[in-house]
């Protein structure tokens, strides 16, 4: 053992050895709001010095201004201590030390701030024994106000403090701020205590006030118990009140406090302590009202002046006053103007029986004396007015009076009970133009739970008393004061005002005509009087479509208001609240849908839409106007009817149907008879055109020249415009070939050339179906040789003939077509050419 002293103790000193820094103190508590100075030192090491030092605060730099160098191994700091988060503070080493293999050879150390406040002055102890049964409890409670910061790190702790007249001292620790010490045996009466609490924590401590008291101050007791409320008839305003000591005066000696109000009323009556401030068990109420129910309550305590708490109040004692003659009625008068000119209209009121001293007045008896007309009173005879006792208004109408301006009266009441009569009332109604003038400037303010009425009396010496009237709900509600120094400041009345609550009912909201496609107006009423329960501060609007809830606050005399930028065709709940300053009441919801469309929206569409169908129709119309003769070239193309051409009719064997010319067609045709087959019947010029032209039809395989068949059916070529006859080939089967001849002469009166002229042919196309005597060729061929046609001239041609240069022009819509067999058959030109097809038929020349 002795042999491994040296090598330990070795080790120790080698670790010493080790160069490092050290700051001082180690972790300490910090108060918030000091300044905080550190130290670091070096050890061990003459490398490094304090110049080589510097320190970090919460991961920050401190500045150098703050260092303080105490020598060549020492280094200060001066920090602010803020905020209650504890903090890091290092000393570091700006050089890198062999000796050293941690943070890469650089010396560092550092210490932990914790941060908090120093204690606060515990204030108002304060300590309470209540009874137990018939003793003082031995659980003494006491608890105080705790004064100051506290932060997590550096609780507050306390310590509650007893001492029994010195002689023994109790004492409990506790985080909160109260505590409870249990006496030995039981309660130290008539001993003197002296409390105290001590505040502490890691940067200090601290004590209260000392409280020393004689310990029957600490004791609240029970409430009087057996508390009677005695009635005697022959006292028929006052009430006798016995009761019981809580506790025996041996343990405490007790005073006590007395409280009366009317039945219903929250209005208390206090006895004043002078009267209760003894060891007494009973007391006599005074001055109360006749016949009226009260409720009694009483409390007591310590009677040593200035100390002890008072017990709870006693159970209600309830008990109603002995009935008494009715006190003097308390008359008013509502005045407004007559159903005639100059009239007024009187009601006399009294306050109602109900809320009078004596409940069971039976009738009222009521006299009217005319003051400007003595003789008419002679001995008045009272009136009786019975009491309707069903009646729930603030007041009664005793009487109605229709007076003139001029006139004034003097009305005398009298209230009636099984005891006997009231004193006499009197109220005085003068003339219109004797009234006193109203009072200016009137002010109200609470105060204290009542109205503070002020105000401006008028300029006259006649006042001598003030009646005070305001309206709550229904009902009307009356009082007086006296005007006891003239010229002085003018009485101060106070009422009792009425509780604020929330009101008893809420508007009932309603929609103010139809909703528009986005808004939406609400109206409701303001509440009745008798629902208000004080003034109303503002109203609430909810209006609500599925979960999109929206609310609007408007002012309190707002009765209607227009929801806005509300969406097309959606269902809306809404309600409103109305608010007082102590509450609000909501109503019951409604419901409104808003429109698709906003008013006049729709018919300005239709309208709209209404407008641009006439538009295109017009433009339509106009178009179809315009271009009728494009649209029927487009969409019906002309056709030859084939029921008006004279060819499908037309065969060797049957004559050409000569038709009666027009009025404005050709005048004077004259008829010649022409054989078909014989080619000495033409005209001499058609006939050397003809013979030009025979070989090479015949040539085209004898083609008819229409539907593009010729008699054997076979296809064939048209016949050119030209003299020479220029061929044109058609492939097309289908297509049907018109021809037309155009005479030597003159058309219609024109005059002709000089040189004779010729025949020309032209052919057109068409899609027409075959005649009957296209699809006969054979039956044409067979007749064609032996049948004739003869064609009618008329008067026209001798004259044709005698002048020798005119001759009208003519047309021959018809198609042309030639005999296949006979060598000198001749084409003859139809006598009617008035038909002229336009499309695919015919071409004038």
């Amino acid at each position: 053992h002795i042999a491994h002293i040296p090598i330990h103790v070795n080790c120790i000193l080698t670790h010493d050895d080790n160069p490092r820094l050290v700051i001082a103190p180690q972790s300490p508590y910090l108060e918030i709001g000091t300044n905080f100075t550190a130290t670091c030192m070096i050890i061990n090491s003459t490398e490094v010095t304090a110049d080589d030092l510097y320190w970090e605060l919460n991961k920050t730099i401190v500045p150098k201004e703050q260092y303080t160098k105490i020598n060549t191994s020492a280094l200060n700091v001066t920090v602010h201590v803020t905020g209650e988060k504890p903090g890091w503070l290092y000393c570091l080493c700006k050089k890198a030390s062999p000796y050293f293999p941690l943070n890469k050879g650089k010396l560092i150390h550092g210490i932990i701030l914790t941060k908090g406040y120093r204690p606060g002055k515990p204030e108002n102890v304060s300590c309470m024994a209540v009874q137990k049964e018939r003793f003082i409890s031995k659980a003494f409670r006491c608890e105080w106000d705790a004064v100051g910061r506290q932060t997590t790190d550096v609780p507050t702790s306390y310590i509650l403090y007893v001492d029994v007249t010195k002689t023994m001292l109790y004492n409990v620790s506790t985080g909160e701020n109260h505590a409870q010490v249990e006496f030995v045996d039981s309660f130290p009466d008539h001993m003197m205590l002296e409390i105290w609490v001590e505040a502490h924590n890691k940067l200090g401590k601290t004590q209260s006030e000392h409280l020393s008291r004689d310990a029957g101050s600490f004791v609240k007791t029970n409430p009087p118990s057996d508390v009677k409320v005695i009635s005697e008839k022959s006292f028929t305003t006052s009430l006798l009140i016995n009761w019981t000591h809580p506790i025996a005066s041996e343990y405490v000696r007790l005073s006590y406090q007395i409280r009366y109000c009317h039945n219903g009323s929250q209005s208390w009556t206090y006895v004043p302590l002078d009267d209760t401030a003894k060891d007494i068990q009973s007391f006599r109420l005074q001055s109360l009202q006749p016949y009226t129910v009260y409720v009694v309550q009483v409390c007591c305590k310590n009677n040593k002046e200035g100390h002890g708490y008072w017990s709870n109040w006693s159970t209600n004692a309830t008990k109603r006053t002995p009935e008494d003659r009715p006190s003097k009625p308390d008359l008013w008068r509502i005045i407004a103007e007559g159903d005639g000119i100059n009239q007024r209209q009187v009601q006399v009121i009294c306050k109602h029986p109900a809320l009078l001293s004596n409940e069971r007045i039976s009738r009222f008896n009521i006299k009217v004396q005319d003051l400007k007309d003595q003789l008419k009173n002679g001995s008045l005879e009272p009136e009786s007015i019975p009491v309707n006792r069903s009646h729930s208004g603030s007041f009664t109408v005793l009487k109605q009076i229709h007076l003139a301006d001029q006139e004034s009266v003097k009305v005398f009441v009298t209230a009636v009970n099984s005891v006997g009569i009231s004193a006499e009332e009197s109220l005085a109604v003068s003339e219109k133009a004797l009234e006193l003038p109203a009072v200016s400037d009137l002010k109200v303010r609470p105060r204290g739970g009542r109205l503070q009425l002020d105000w401006k009396p008028p300029n006259s010496t006649r006042v001598s008393e003030y009646v005070v009237e305001w309206v709550s709900g229904d009902n009307i509600d009356w009082a007086e004061g006296k005007n006891e120094k003239p010229g002085a400041p003018p009485i101060k009345g106070k009422f009792q005002s009425p509780t604020v609550w929330p009101p008893l009912e809420a508007p009932a909201v309603r929609l103010k005509g139809k909703p528009g496609h986005n808004e939406a107006e609400l109206v409701w009423n303001e509440i009745p009087q008798r629902s208000l329960r004080g003034f109303i501060t503002n109203y609430t609007i909810f209006y609500s479509s599925g979960a999109d809830a929206h609310q609007i606050t408007v002012p309190a005399k707002t009765t209607s208001y227009t929801l806005k930028s509300l969406e097309r065709n959606t269902k809306y709940d809404t309600c409103i609240k109305a608010s007082t300053i102590n509450g609000s009441t909501i109503s019951s919801n409604h419901s409104f849908t808003t429109l698709v469309y906003a008013p006049g929206e729709m018919e300005g569409i239709v309208v709209g839409v209404s407008l641009g169908f006439l538009f295109l129709f017009v433009v339509t119309m106009l178009l179809c106007v315009y271009k009728k003769d494009a649209i029927k070239e487009n969409i019906w193309p002309r056709i030859p009817n084939p029921l008006e051409s004279t060819i499908g009719n037309w065969s060797p064997d049957y004559p050409l149907k000569v038709e009666t010319p027009k009025d404005n067609g050709l005048c004077g045709v004259s008829v010649l008879d022409v054989d078909i087959c014989d080619g000495k019947c033409m005209f001499e010029e058609d006939k050397a055109s003809l013979a030009l032209k025979k070989d090479k039809y015949l040539s085209e395989e004898h083609s008819s020249g229409i539907g593009g068949s010729s008699c054997m059916s076979s296809p064939r070529q048209s016949v050119s415009d030209s003299d020479e006859g220029g061929d044109m080939a058609d492939t097309t089967a289908s297509t049907v070939q018109y021809s037309s001849v155009v005479a030597s002469n003159g058309y219609k009166g024109q005059t002709p050339n000089s040189q004779p002229q010729q025949a020309v042919f032209s052919r057109s196309e068409s899609t027409q179906p075959l005649l009957d005597s296209e699809e006969n060729p054979d039956t044409l061929l067979q007749e064609c040789g032996r049948q004739s046609q003869r064609v009618s001239r008329g008067p026209c041609s001798s004259h044709a003939e005698g002048n020798g240069d005119i001759i009208e022009q003519q047309e021959v819509l018809e198609p042309l077509d030639f005999c296949p067999l006979e060598e000198d058959c001749e084409q003859v030109t139809p006598a009617d050419s008035s038909y002229r097809p336009q499309l695919g038929g015919y071409r004038p020349q």
